[in-house]
């Protein structure tokens, strides 16, 4: 059935049959071998990877290394050691090495073939940060279910995602693959993606099983450093970090990937707290964990581990069952369990859940990959006009002074400059490993299949990153003749993404001065704005008469853009995430605590002036706040209805408003509803999001908003870390954005 989502980790007694009698064959060897997971091709050295990167920069081609097989590889599948390979899409090298392991292992399990597919395949989709301001589930399930189709076309069987860490801090480069700084919002996207990659009836007559990743509290690093230090509560981390992954997990993720970090000093691949006490006690949850790359190994560098044989003895007594690239496992497990250090037992269910999920994508009975599908599904048009749309819903218009925009297409001269106007590479953002700047458009391409040739001024004025030569005087030459300045400017898609941190969020290289140069010329400065996180740049959004956040928007990234510019659509797009006014303020969020001596009020006198939770030397609130998006229209909210103002714990809240267009355009609004316990056992946020809409309206049209929030949403982890929904007062708001909204009160009883 088309619309099936496969569920690999809802138990079935004859899957569970089949499993038993396999295990019942294997060698302690043998069950090992289905734990150790690996890339089929040597790395290359550091200088020829430095130099292919560069290559692939300067020519706009995708990275691609000489492969050659690892030694050995073919004869460890032979004898059953390699259960996974992973970063391969060549069908007839995974056909080969599938055959090893199906036609001449002595069982003839099939190796189950690994990728990330993190906002696409060959059709390059926004970054997952961009496709979450869509805040449109439904859309994203099927931004999913393409990529899925692309992917197991190519022989992929299992992607590693959706990233659900709830991300909090620009710095952290890796907040460009998640949903935002909200667990409400994190939920129902990573639900979406799992549905999505998890469908039923793929074209190409396989399965795909989802990988939720990184679990869990990454996005919580230090600093925002990548694989850096993460100390938070334990409350924190069930009622802000976990539920993206319950989520994952209820909507049929089989698997899961543990992080890299450490959370108050016990790196989650050795967690037990999360990979014993909440995965399988609290949660039953059956499926199976994979480490992040190399990370058992780097259990000796965090220093809990003296060696690698170590390192494989704690982290499979933890609980994790999958080791990726290190070799831990696989060079130490059967000594471990020779010296009674590890119960073949616990090999046995790791070998298990590693079984269970092949049996479940029905990798025995369908091994092979039919090579000729690539050229029937990568790329096709349907998954491209679905790429346009995500990028358009994705887009965040923050700023439309006096309503410079729409532009109208006729009769207006543009001066398009900015080193993002025409870099193709840059337009597919991070992680799109198997995509291809050939097939992307830019904000230059699409502006001139819309426009006469001598309607439109091209400059770049500036290298994106760098020390480069820059002609910001040619920048400002080419808005001479020009009506409008269109400015494309922003991050690289390699400045985001992991291990691409960044201590100052502001416009890189000499961006900022050619901004500068272009506002003196007085002409109507139109920025796009192109990044993989939130940036800082209060001086921008004052110089900017319109400013439109595109993100990385993928392969249709330019059209999208000319599209919202022309307004061949509205801007509908939401923030996920604050952003700073300051790098000094993060990490900033809606959902903060209100402290004893909050902001509001008149605070504390003491010695003689009021003491409040501040800053001296700025604003506490983030220049752009989480949920903000403008359109070309306007609405109004009206008539808020708290429909049941006194509920039980198990009943239901029901609260209603009238939303209307009152513009003169077409648009969709994201309605959204917030809440706030107003008393707790423990310290509550000020604000909480549970309810968003996705609404279309007509110019003058009224529709009612009708929200349903189960009690059980309503409540935390209190003082015993038990979840609980507790009597007494609570706030609730239907509005635009975190700030702004209707206000009611309800009471729970």
């Amino acid at each position: 059935m088309k619309d099936e989502v496969y569920r690999y980790n809802d138990l079935d007694p004859a899957v569970e049959a089949r499993v038993d009698a396999l295990l019942a064959r294997m060698t302690l060897a043998e069950k090992i071998g289905q734990l150790v997971q690996t890339t089929p091709f040597v790395m290359p050295d550091p200088d020829e990877m430095q130099r292919v990167i560069e290559q692939a920069q300067q020519t706009g081609q995708p990275v691609q290394f000489m492969q050659r097989l690892r030694p050995g590889l073919e004869d460890r599948i032979r004898a059953g050691g390699i259960g996974s390979i992973f970063g391969i899409n060549d069908g007839a090298t995974i056909n080969a090495l599938q055959r090893l392991a199906v036609e001449e292992s002595r069982l003839g399990i099939p190796l189950i073939v690994g990728n990330d597919v993190i906002h696409g395949f060959r059709t390059i989709f926004p970054i997952p940060l961009a496709e979450s301001c869509t805040w449109n589930p439904a859309l994203l399930e099927r931004a999913a279910r393409a990529a899925a189709e692309e992917a197991s076309a190519c022989g992929t069987d299992w992607i590693f995602a959706p990233m659900v860490d709830i991300a909090r801090d620009g710095r952290w480069g890796r907040i460009a693959e998640g949903a935002g700084e909200d667990p409400f919002l994190g939920a129902a996207m990573a639900r979406a993606r799992v549905r999505g990659f998890q469908a039923g009836g793929l074209r190409s007559g396989r399965r795909v099983a989802a990988c939720p990743k990184h679990y869990v509290g990454y996005g919580a690093a230090e600093a925002g450093r990548d694989y850096n230090t993460v100390d938070i509560s334990e409350r924190t981390l069930r009622d802000v970090y976990l539920p993206p992954f319950k989520a994952a997990f209820d909507a049929g993720a089989g698997s899961v990937m543990s992080a890299f970090n450490e959370i108050a000093g016990i790196p989650a691949t050795i967690n037990p707290l999360t990979l014993r006490t909440i995965l399988r006690d609290e949660w039953s949850w059956p499926g199976m964990v994979v480490s992040d790359y190399e990370a058992v190994a780097e259990l000796i560098q965090h220093g809990v581990a003296a060696d690698l044989k170590e390192a494989g003895r704690l982290s499979i007594l933890a609980g994790l069952d999958m080791e990726m690239v290190s070799t831990a496992f696989a060079d130490h497990l059967a000594e471990l369990v020779a010296e009674g250090a590890v119960p073949e037992s616990r090999v046995e269910e790791a070998a298990r859940r590693v079984l269970r999920l092949k049996v479940r994508l029905g990798l025995f009975e369908r091994p092979y990959t039919d090579e000729t599908l690539p050229a029937h599904l990568i790329l096709c048009e349907e998954f491209r006009s679905l790429a346009l749309e995500v990028a358009r819903q994705s887009m965040v218009l923050l700023k439309n002074a006096g309503n410079l925009l729409p532009l109208a297409q006729g009769g207006r001269r543009l001066a398009v400059v900015g080193p993002l106007a025409d870099a193709r590479q840059d337009m597919l953002g991070t992680w799109a490993f198997f995509g291809r700047a050939e097939d992307a458009e830019t904000v230059l391409d699409a502006l001139r299949l819309r426009l006469p040739e001598d309607a439109i001024f091209h400059a770049a004025g500036c290298p994106i990153v760098g020390d480069g030569p820059a002609d910001i005087a040619g920048a400002v030459a080419a808005t001479q003749a020009a009506d409008v300045i269109i400015a494309v400017v922003g991050e690289s898609a390699n400045m985001s993404g992991e291990a691409r941190s960044r201590m100052h969020l502001g416009l890189p290289s000499r961006q900022q001065a050619l901004m500068d140069a272009l506002t003196a010329t007085g002409k109507p400065l139109v920025v796009v704005l192109m990044s993989g996180r939130p940036l800082v740049i209060p001086r921008l959004a004052e110089q900017a008469d319109a400013l439109l956040v595109a993100w990385h928007a993928g392969i249709r990234a330019g059209s999208a853009v000319a599209d919202l510019l022309f307004g061949a659509v509205s801007p509908s797009g939401k923030l996920t995430t604050s952003w700073p006014a300051a790098e000094g303020q993060i990490p900033v969020y809606y959902a903060h605590k209100n402290t004893g001596r909050p902001m509001t009020g008149a605070g504390a006198l003491q010695f003689a002036e009021p003491f409040k939770s501040r800053y001296i030397d700025g604003p506490n609130e983030p220049l752009f706040p989480f949920g903000f998006g403008l359109s070309y229209t306007t609405f109004a909210y009206r008539d808020l209805r708290v429909e049941t103002p006194i509920i039980g714990p198990e009943d239901i809240l029901v609260v209603s408003a009238t939303i209307e267009n009152t513009g003169l355009r077409p648009a969709e609004e994201v309605v959204q509803l917030y809440v706030r316990d107003l008393v707790g056992s423990v310290t509550r946020p000020v604000k909480e999001l549970k309810g968003f809409r996705r609404m279309a309206l007509q110019p003058g049209e009224a529709q009612v908003v009708r929200f349903e929030v189960p009690a059980h949403d309503l409540g935390f982890h209190g003082p015993d870390m038990k979840y609980v929904v507790e009597p007494g007062a609570f706030a609730v708001w239907i509005g635009p954005n975190s700030v702004e909204g209707l206000e009611g009160r309800f009471e729970v009883r």
